[in-house]
């Protein structure tokens, strides 16, 4: 019964709280492996994607782009909210991103994060900054 109980457990723990209802992503935790452009702090902080002037727009072309990306599948999706999982090359680790359409800011909040590790060497934030770069100005 305890093995059960695990199996059902650490999946659950491992993938990010669903934040559509919430309109927050979930926080990063204090290791630098996570960038959101919802977090208080500048080490974490990465500003949100532009969404303005038309989010669905917006939304539709990040959908685009983010299928353009090698080792990224898109887990789950509602009107406003995005998970993602970008597997590594090499060693195979997953990380999650996050997309939260704010419609009346005219954002696309977005989070980043290994879930295992304590530095990424800067690849959600990299990451973060080629997916900006590929829905152009």
């Amino acid at each position: 019964m305890p093995v059960w109980l695990l199996a059902v457990i650490v999946p659950f723990m491992s993938a990010p709280a669903h934040a559509a209802d919430s309109r927050r992503l979930p926080p990063c935790p204090e290791s630098p492996n996570c960038v959101s452009s919802q977090a208080g702090d500048s080490a974490h902080y990465i500003a949100p994607l532009a969404a303005a002037p038309d989010p669905e727009l917006a939304w539709r072309r990040l959908k685009a782009a983010l299928g353009a990306l090698p080792r990224l599948r898109v887990v789950e999706e509602d009107p406003d909210y995005l998970h993602a999982e970008a597997t590594s090359r090499v060693f195979r680790f997953v990380d999650d991103v996050e997309f939260l359409l704010d419609r009346d800011g005219g954002l696309i909040h977005v989070r980043s994060a290994s879930r295992t590790g304590y530095s990424d060497f800067g690849v959600n934030r990299r990451r973060v900054e080629r997916i900006r770069r590929m829905l152009g100005p």
